[in-house]
Formats: structure tokens, C-alpha cells, sequence
């Protein structure tokens, strides 16, 4: 029956290619060559990007170069592909946590590669590569948080953006120093900023460099919460429990979930009804949807 009615007018190329994971903003019909600016960043080499996969479907994500602030370099940006890539396959994943190691975020990008990429063009490439990257990581099936304890500065700030949620300890800070740095965010940072806090503050955080501390972000809407501890390993525990509760059950189900709200981000109204519609295909009748039936409990948690 259900596929009967799915048995409509072929959708948009766009719609079309925004149900499939994975897919990238820019490629060679952009002047984007990958395989170029992979070459590029294995050259800079310094600290990594770790996954762990936990059972309950929560996934840890750690950007760990602590001696630099926890900076990306580019071998780092080249893990945090390759960990997008693993997280687009982890069929039983349904939450992410990002944080930084040692007490701290992290810093933006390595300055040694900044330097070394010191041309426009360079400029371009690694932004149409980050952007890519953070397009597929926004578009995961996981409901994501960022963990900001100690300062995300820079490209550390455009990535808590990427992240459906924010949680600071109290004495951290999210900075975009760009404006400083004589450019603008370049890995989708400021569309995502408007996205989160509309345009108005969007404009007075980047324009100001506006140093947002925990009580401030949390005034405007950037962050959800303040965690109460500042410890490393409590605060882990703190987000993971509240994590936790927005991803209590079935992984079809809250994946389903996810890629219903993420859609209508970036589809017009009809399209996201549509999406909404064929996602709703995967689940009903499901086992997830069945079990509840025969347990008589639509209103009891």
C-alpha cells in the first residue's frame, strides 16, 4: 500500500539528490578538484580526528592536537572527511557528541597551513573543502551537539555551528575572530550563524569579533544549556545525558526524525512534504511502529 502511494510525479534532481547522504556541495563543474587538496593538506601533519561508536548509538567525536589548542591541520581536516564518511554508514548511530581534547574546543585552523596556503585560489579550494565536508556532517541522520569547554575560536567557532545543538561549561567561550584575521568564515559558519541567531546578531557577532561567553551565548540563543561541571570527563557525562533524551528509542525512527527537520533547511515547502512523506514510508509499519500499536501506549512514555 505504502508504495502505491509513493507513486508520484518524479521530484526535482535537487530533492532527488538531497535523499541521498553523502552528497557534496562542490565538484569539478565548480573549478573543485579533491584529490588536489587532499595533496595539499597531507602535508601538514598534527594531531587527529577521533571516533569512538558507542552501543546506545551515541557517537563521541574528538578534535585532539591539544598542544595547538586542538587546531585543525591539515591532516585533521582530512580525518574529519573520513570520520563523516564512517558516520554517514553507522546504521544503528542516532546522536553525536563533538568536543575538543584537554579541556579546550578548538582553536580554527593551523597556522602553518594558513600561511603555506597563501594564495586566493588556495583560499577557495580549502573553503569549497570544509564546506563540503560540513555539508555532509550537517546532513547526518544523527542529532548532533557541540561540547564547548575552554575557547572555540575561528574555524573552531563555524564548527559548533555545524552541530544541531550547543552546550558550554561555564567558563568557555566561542569567539569568530575572523574579521581580525582580515577575512570572513569560510566553512559555512556565517550562513549557519544567521541559521541559529538570525541576521541581526549574526552581524554583531562576526562584525564585532564579539567574544560570547557562556552566560552571553546562552542570552542569545547560540547554546541550549550551561553544564554545571567544568571537569573533563563530568561534562562528557553531562552531555551525553542530555543527549540522551532526544535519542531514546528505535535508530530508524530518530534517524528518520533528523533527516525530516534537516530537509526543510534546504528544500522549498512542497519538497520538504514531500521528503517528509517518503520518510515517513520507512517507518510506518515498521517494526518500531508496530510494537507501540500492540503495546497500546501512544500517550505513556
Amino acid at each position: 500500500m505504502a508504495q502505491s502511494l509513493l507513486k508520484t510525479p518524479p521530484m526535482p534532481v535537487r530533492t532527488k539528490l538531497l535523499h541521498h547522504i553523502g552528497l557534496s556541495l562542490y565538484n569539478t563543474s565548480h573549478g573543485f578538484n579533491e584529490e588536489e587538496v587532499k595533496k595539499k593538506l597531507q602535508q601538514f601533519s598534527g594531531g587527529s580526528v577521533d571516533l569512538q561508536k558507542e552501543d546506545n548509538g551515541i557517537g563521541i567525536l574528538t578534535l585532539n592536537n591539544p598542544s595547538k589548542m586542538n587546531a585543525f591541520s591539515g591532516v585533521m581536516m582530512l580525518q574529519l572527511l573520513e570520520k563523516v564518511l564512517e558516520l554517514e554508514n553507522w546504521t544503528e548511530g542516532k546522536g553525536l557528541i563533538v568536543r575538543g581534547a584537554k579541556n579546550t574546543f578548538s582553536s580554527g585552523s593551523d597556522l602553518n597551513a594558513v600561511k603555506a596556503l597563501g594564495t586566493p585560489e588556495d583560499g577557495m579550494a580549502l573553503c569549497m573543502f570544509m564546506q563540503n565536508t560540513l555539508t555532509r556532517f550537517v546532513r547526518l541522520p544523527l542529532i548532533s551537539v557541540a561540547l564547548v569547554q575552554g575557547r572555540a575560536l575561528g574555524g573552531g567557532a563555524e564548527i559548533t555551528t555545524a552541530c544541531d545543538f550547543r552546550l558550554m561549561t561555564a567558563d568557555s567561550e566561542i569567539r569568530f575572530v575572523h574579521k581580525e584575521m582580515g577575512i570572513i568564515p569560510s566553512w559555512g559558519g556565517a550562513t549557519r550563524l544567521v541559521e541559529i541567531i538570525g541576521s541581526r546578531q549574526a552581524l554583531k557577532v562576526l562584525s564585532g569579533a564579539l567574544k560570547l561567553d557562556s552566560k552571553k551565548a546562552l542570552h542569545i540563543g547560540m547554546v541550549e544549556e550551561i553544564l554545571q561541571s567544568s571537569d573533563e570527563t563530568e561534562c562528557l557525562k553531562e552531555a551525553r545525558e542530555w543527549l540522551q533524551q532526544f535519542t531514546k528509542g528505535p535508530p530508524e525512527v530518530i534517524r528518520a526524525l533528523k533527516k525530516s527537520v534537516s530537509s526543510v533547511k534546504e528544500l522549498c515547502f512542497e519538497e520538504a512534504l514531500q521528503t517528509e512523506r517518503d520518510l515517513l514510508g520507512t517507518v510506518w509499519g515498521g517494526p518500531a511502529n508496530l510494537e507501540a500499536i500492540a503495546r497500546k501506549g501512544k500517550f505513556n512514555k
